[in-house]
């Protein structure tokens, strides 16, 4: 049977730099012996006898905090050896008070002991690998090499929610090689040396050498935001304890204050926003059919007019081209329409049936700073000039 050791006496066997968060998780401040500061490009590496500080691996981000006066910015591990970036240097063989931000380990903790039960469901449920861990200053993503229908994972969430509220314990394994080989648990690749084993009772079981929590109550819920297919598998966004209790807080605020503005009751609010959007379909319909009626009342005022320019800013980007092709259909001429201002400049649908717009349409870019194109007897394109000289340029082209 797998053997429960003491972790000091484990880490000192194996590890260079003591790892007091495997002793105690919980461990927020100790002191230590500064065994090595090396100077780097951004400020210093700094190596301890012992630390609390975790470093980045597995999946979980670095612990920051502080080392005496020393602000530790980031935290890796080469070779056995923790080293701490920080923004001071100290020195060999003194002695320093390390405190971590307790907040940020916290929330790592929550959503990785999460992340394990999740994971240790999914894989036991449907006999499928976690491929990818990514835990983000947002939110989580977990990668699993099998299509998971949304029906199951809505189930997923409330089978894990409600081993989050039975608050099981957490065991931290050291098994030998021996019994290593005869237990059944997740990793992700082949591992060699001290392997250590974090088991969920009756959810996951897994080599991790990142940090967790006592109980799983601790984590408080677990929130499953979305999936997504990808390479014949499926990616899971997930939010746990505070995370999630901030998410939903933000939706509530969100909710309240559509329905307030909507004047509909919290639990109503979809309702209320699918009869807007009727609304909103109806009056586009009665909009379109307006404008329609503005362009059959352009096209015939300048029917036989000749030449025709049209400063129009009423109409939607469609029913403007719209109106330079009703208008030059009749108007025996050319129709030069405009849309925009003298500050932001303007657009131009240009139109002439049956004709080649080619050296008008060079001639007006030339003169307005513009450019555009098309087909021979439709143009479209923009200018940098103001209403008088596209007036004063387009009455000399015409006239020419």
């Amino acid at each position: 049977m797998t053997r429960t050791i003491n972790v000091a006496w484990h880490q000192g066997r194996a590890m260079s730099t003591i790892k007091l968060y495997y002793d105690d998780p919980y461990q927020r401040t100790f002191t230590s012996t500064v065994e090595e500061c090396r100077r780097r490009q951004d400020g210093f590496a700094v190596r301890l006898a012992e630390t609390a500080f975790y470093p980045e691996g597995g999946g979980q981000p670095y612990d920051t905090g502080r080392l005496g006066d020393a602000c530790v910015r980031e935290v890796h591990e080469k070779d056995g050896e923790i080293w701490h970036y920080t923004d001071r240097e100290l020195l060999p063989g003194s002695a320093v008070e390390g405190e971590i931000d307790w907040e940020r380990r916290f929330d790592h903790m929550q959503q990785h002991s999460g992340e394990h039960i999740v994971s240790g469901m999914i894989c036991g449920r449907f006999g499928c690998d976690n491929v990818g861990f990514h835990l983000g200053s947002e939110v989580i993503e977990i990668d699993f090499n099998y299509e998971i229908p949304e029906e199951e994972i809505r189930r997923l969430e409330r089978d894990a929610n409600r081993y989050v509220w039975e608050n099981h314990e957490l065991e931290i394994l050291w098994p030998t090689r021996e019994e290593l080989e005869t237990l059944v648990y997740r990793s992700k690749k082949e591992l060699t040396g001290d392997v250590r084993i974090t088991r969920w009772p009756g959810a996951d079981t897994c080599a991790c050498c990142g940090t967790h929590l006592r109980r799983s109550g601790e984590i408080g819920q677990i929130l499953l935001l979305s999936s997504m297919r990808m390479k014949g598998g499926t990616r899971i966004f997930l939010l746990c304890g505070s995370r999630a209790l901030a998410y939903v807080n933000r939706v509530k605020e969100e909710n309240d204050t559509v329905s307030h503005l909507l004047s509909a009751k919290w639990d109503e609010t979809s309702a209320a926003v699918k009869r807007l959007q009727a609304e909103c379909v109806e009056l586009k319909v009665r909009e379109n059919e307006r404008e329609f009626q503005l362009l059959r009342e352009e096209a015939k005022r300048y029917e036989g007019a000749g030449h025709v320019l049209l400063f129009e800013n009423r109409l939607s980007p469609d029913n403007f081209r719209k109106l330079v092709n009703d208008v030059m259909e009749t108007c025996g001429g050319i129709c030069a329409a405009f849309t925009g201002s003298d500050e932001e400049g303007y657009r131009y649908c240009i139109g002439q049936k049956d004709g080649n717009l080619k050296d008008f349409t060079k001639a007006l870019n030339t003169a307005l700073n513009g450019r555009g194109g098309g087909r021979p007897f439709f143009v479209q394109g923009q200018v940098a000039a103001s209403r008088e000289q596209i007036e004063a340029a387009v009455k000399q082209l015409y006239g020419a």
